[in-house]
């Protein structure tokens, strides 16, 4: 099944010219160039014996001249101006591929001189950071370029006159060029390794599965599977959104290529258009929290956090769940206000016709899945994937012919190209990042400011990525707001299990001996409960350079890894909300466009129905949703999703039936009874019931008034 241009996924931020894709000859060179890419990367990742820094100069030599090539450096209107920005590019193209070589030849040479920078070693790091900036411009806009010139000149220049705790006395400008690209760190660091090895394999398994037609397999199951409720087109977006964000972790990509069905469905059976609109923005959102791609977020994740990606993606789904179901509860109330009807259609299929046309598209993910338990790499499980998906084609009517393979090789690297560029440049931020030590001096700064408040710490957290998203993607606002703010976070939970363990009399005895060290009259105190405040006042005596090891003594491995992925999710979970939050809000905007309505109110609209953004963190934090046993995590997931039902009853004023403001406002604390972290099971089950009742009450007034609506609606 030949899956649609319009429906192709495509990355966030791409800003690929069709005049050159469609050009007779250039177009051709272009599908060759990435044909030459995608089998190189897939090379790198399964038989290649190249050093990680010759691949990651590699990548961005060959990604460099793939986005000059496809991505103008301007827009010219004559044909004269037009060759003369096609040949600059092809020699700024030429120029990236050449620098990457030059570093693979002379890299040995290099280090026999001492790392001393010879005239040739200063012109290729120059011209290479210069493109990747120039490139990262292109695809992405001014600000990347911007805050990366303003920290390269920090760490060489300006860092010296800057009092208080960000003075830094300056590395020289060979030193920073150095680290910034011939050493292996900076653009060509870890955040580039994960880009070449894990992103581009799992982006090219989405190319595949959408090139072999699994994007018309899921519309068209989430249409049979939801279409047929009241309300059913909305659960269709939800639906089809989730699975489709699943492969190409691109809320972008998920809004252009399900929204251009599913926003008119939900107008045509009595959605506003805004509301529609908003609906497909906060579930394509949505897309970038389902496992397994995450927008890159798992990789990046497991790298930081050291922990498996199978178990970031095991972690990561329970809370996508309830999201979703989140959206899905904004488009039940809606459906119901707006008395939205079935889209009656007599020739549609049933779920089980479909699923036994379609069966063979939910291979590639068990393929994946069951690679992942069996203990292959990430990367290689996707590479066994991406053979599962050609293998399964086979299985249906519409094989993958030799052409297809080739066109889904050519559409994934394509999807690729302002990933690629956008996560080497990010990898310059970061290296200043580490170099300068700024990212401690930011933790203690939010730590200062919090006051030691966990709260106020979210609070400032989430202000600071709404603030990045203005200017950067969400995968690029995780990386840097995760390496500023993550450690400040993550001591702040562990401090909070210190202090329960104080609070209860259960700290370990080698967690003693440091307090011992630090107040010896304090001793006789820790074998005994005691009050929150006497126990933060305890903990307040023992200095910060020992909090490290007092919380490797007093809690296990397993708890402090778990608060680290926690800690990293919660950023994580509040980047995405740049997404649907005014000012910027790009997949907003997206599905306006489609919905023909105004964009800053359909931000709103979108903003509202992504509650769920900064709800289902605070759970993270607060509650074993992420860190507990499964019977913790199930039982909170439950109680969670009729909590978050509550609140949004409450936001909308409607549940079955208008609600009186009274009983609006009585929504509120029935949810936070439920959502609120007090460890006592009688409490949550009180909210529920009480909940359940308003339901049960506001579902019969509903129906007692139905009959009379039809009948005025007959007149």
């Amino acid at each position: 099944m030949n899956t649609p241009p319009a429906r192709e996924v495509r990355d966030e931020s791409a800003q690929e010219a069709p005049a050159r894709l469609e050009h007779p000859w250039l177009g051709r060179l272009l599908f060759g160039l990435t044909l030459v890419i995608a089998l190189s990367h897939l090379y790198f990742n399964t038989f290649s014996t190249l050093s990680e820094i010759w691949t990651s100069a590699l990548h961005f030599g060959l990604f460099g001249l793939l986005c000059a090539l496809a991505v103008p450096m301007c827009q010219a209107a004559q044909p004269s101006r037009q060759r003369l920005v096609l040949l600059l590019d092809i020699l700024l193209g030429l120029a990236a591929l050449g620098c990457a070589l030059y570093l693979i030849a002379f890299e040995d040479a290099l280090y026999d001189r001492g790392v001393r920078f010879s005239t040739a070693d200063w012109v290729v790091s120059i011209v290479a950071l210069g493109l990747v900036l120039e490139f990262a411009r292109r695809t992405t806009g001014w600000f990347i370029p911007a805050l990366c010139l303003v920290a390269l000149t920090y760490v060489a220049w300006w860092g010296q006159y800057v009092g208080g705790v960000f003075n830094f006395p300056g590395l020289s400008w060979e030193t920073v060029l150095f680290r910034s690209y011939m050493g292996g760190e900076g653009m060509l660091g870890s955040i580039a390794r994960i880009s070449w090895s894990y992103v581009f394999m799992f982006i090219l398994f989405g190319a595949f599965l959408v090139r072999s037609g699994a994007g018309d397999f899921i519309i068209e199951l989430a249409r049979c599977a939801a279409g047929r409720f009241v309300g059913g087109p909305g659960f269709v977006a939800v639906f089809a959104s989730g699975l489709m964000g699943s492969v190409s972790g691109s809320s972008v990509a998920n809004t252009v290529s399900t929204g251009v069905i599913t926003i008119p469905m939900m107008r045509k059976a009595g959605f506003p258009a805004r509301f529609a609109a908003g609906v497909e923005a906060a579930a394509s959102t949505g897309g970038q929290l389902m496992p397994p791609v995450m927008g890159a977020g798992a990789f990046i994740m497991a790298s930081y956090t050291q922990v498996s990606y199978l178990s970031i993606i095991g972690i990561a789904a329970l809370p996508a769940l309830l999201y979703f179901i989140s959206v899905a509860m904004f488009v039940r109330i809606e459906a119901k206000r707006s008395h939205a009807h079935q889209l009656a259609d007599e020739d549609a299929p049933g779920i089980l016709t479909v699923l036994k046309g379609g069966w063979h598209y939910l291979l590639p993910l068990v393929v994946l899945v069951a690679a992942l338990i069996y203990g292959f790499t990430p990367t290689y499980a996707a590479g066994i994937a991406i053979l599962s998906v050609v293998a399964a084609s086979w299985l249906s009517k519409t094989p993958m012919t030799f052409r297809a393979i080739l066109e889904a090789l050519s559409l994934g690297t394509r999807n690729m190209i302002t990933t690629a560029i956008l996560l080497m440049t990010v990898g310059l931020i970061v290296n200043v990042v580490s170099t300068t030590g700024i990212g401690n001096v930011f933790s203690l700064m939010i730590a200062d400011w919090a006051g030691g408040s966990l709260l106020i710490t979210l609070v400032l957290i989430a202000v600071a990525s709404l603030v990045l998203g203005m200017g950067l993607p969400v995968t690029a606002a995780y990386i840097v707001l995760g390496t500023l703010s993550a450690p400040a976070l993550y001591g702040l939970m562990a401090q909070d299990q210190l202090i329960d363990l104080l609070m209860n009399g259960q700290l370990p005895e080698q967690a003693k001996a440091i307090f011992m060290l630090a107040a010896p009259d304090q001793l006789a105190a820790l074998n005994a409960p005691m009050d929150a405040a006497s126990a933060r006042e305890l903990l307040s005596v023992v200095p910060d350079n020992f909090r490290t090891q007092l919380y490797e003594q007093a809690l296990s491995p397993h708890t402090l890894t778990m608060l680290l992925v926690a800690a990293h999710m919660v950023i994580f979970w509040l980047s995405q909300d740049s997404n649907v939050t005014p000012p910027v809000c790009l997949t907003a905007f997206a599905a306006a466009a489609i919905a023909e309505t105004p964009q800053m109110r359909t931000g709103f609209t979108a903003w509202k129905i992504a509650k769920g953004l900064y709800i289902i963190p605070l759970l993270f934090v607060w509650s074993p949703l992420i860190t507990g046993s499964a019977l913790d995590m199930v039982t909170v997931f439950v109680f969670a999703a009729f909590g978050i039902y509550a609140i949004i009853a409450g936001l909308e004023g409607y549940l079955e039936h208008e609600l009186p403001w009274w009983l609006r406002l009585g929504m509120f604390p029935i949810g936070a009874l439920m959502l609120w972290p007090h460890g006592h099971l009688t409490l949550d089950l009180l909210g529920l019931v009480i909940f359940m009742a308003v339901l049960l009450w506001s579902y019969r007034l509903g129906r007692h008034s139905a009959p009379a609506l039809a009948n005025a609606q007959t007149e």
